[in-house]
């Protein structure tokens, strides 16, 4: 027969929340921080092709 689940409590749910929200926080860090780098020309381990590399080779 079926049984109801117990609830959750205030403070794990919470607590699961807290995690995504710091998880979601560091991607939106990280991205900002590549982005950055980008545009100031600094970035190492990212690599992508330039506008004139990609015209010249066509």
């Amino acid at each position: 027969m079926a049984v109801p689940k117990k609830k959750t409590s205030k403070s794990k749910r919470d607590s699961r929340k807290a995690v995504w929200k710091r998880k979601a926080a560091v991607h939106a860090q990280r991205a900002i921080s590549l982005g950055k780098s980008i545009l100031s020309g600094k970035n190492d381990g990212f690599v992508y092709p330039l506008a004139e590399e990609a015209e010249t080779e066509e």
